[in-house]
């Protein structure tokens, strides 16, 4: 037996920094926990609303709050839909009131030379119309799950095309960025020591997650031929109207109302 088998192993390795992996850690998980969320019901008033019928009255209210030119009903719409958004939960509330004021700041830089001169009032209608649409669409994402989202979109006779891309984009991100987690937690644990090469790692996992998806892609094409799939999209499930619905659609319709009644038409 050779003698530097029988001497104890001094290595101490070097420390390094694993910020750039722990970055990209959590920033993966972030995004994975994100679309883990929004596939799960909670419990509240607007999460219990049918998907068709939220994403009937967001197209509706988004199109009115467009084209208004009424200060009070873009801030009466903004109000109502600011009060539908304190229903949720903290965390929900606190992320769409983020991602809802980030575009308008900026709206609002952009606008300052325009509210120096005068154009003070058309310049606010114009953040607030921006603010109202973000704030929609995110509670419409929010409180609804992604597979009833598909569902009602097929009920909008939208193209099959549209669906299947969307349907398997939303699962694939999911996929794949699970299948990067898993690498960059074997990068983490194989950089023992000193390792000035993790940001040279990047464009091969960019590259195997390239290898993968195509794999997966033909695979999931075999699998989808073998089981007869035609590229149509079926809705199996029926239309339940209840009585949160019904009021739901009461006062979104009270709220489109007064966008003509603001305008002078009388309804």
């Amino acid at each position: 037996m050779k003698d530097w088998l029988l001497k104890k192993d001094d290595y101490i390795p070097e420390k390094d920094s694993d910020k750039f992996i722990d970055k990209s850690i959590f920033s993966i998980l972030k995004v994975l926990s994100l679309i883990k969320r929004r596939n799960k019901l909670k419990s509240g008033f607007i999460y219990k609303i049918n998907p068709v019928i939220k994403l009937i009255f967001m197209i509706l209210n988004i199109v009115f709050l467009s084209v208004s030119r009424n200060f009070m009903y873009v801030i009466a719409v903004d109000i109502y839909f600011l009060l539908l958004l304190s229903s949720l939960d903290a965390d929900e509330i606190k992320n769409i009131l983020i991602l809802s004021m980030i575009v308008p700041i900026f709206t609002l830089i952009m606008l300052i030379p325009s509210i120096l001169t005068g154009n003070i009032i058309n310049s606010f209608i114009l953040i607030s119309k921006i603010f109202g649409t973000i704030m929609i669409v995110n509670i419409f994402s929010c409180t609804t799950k992604w597979s009833y989202i598909t569902r009602s979109l097929k009920v909008f006779f939208i193209p099959d095309i549209f669906i299947l891309v969307f349907d398997i984009t939303i699962k694939y991100i999911y996929i794949l960025g699970q299948f990067a987690l898993n690498m960059f937690y074997s990068l983490k644990l194989k950089s023992v020591g000193k390792n000035n090469k993790k940001y040279s790692s990047v464009p091969k996992i960019i590259g195997t997650l390239f290898l993968k998806s195509n794999e997966m892609g033909e695979e999931m094409y075999s699998a989808m031929e073998c089981r007869g799939f035609t590229g149509e999209y079926k809705n199996f499930s029926k239309f339940k109207f209840t009585m949160s619905d019904l009021l739901y659609c009461i006062i979104s319709i009270l709220v489109i109302a007064l966008y003509f009644y603001m305008a002078g038409v009388k309804v």
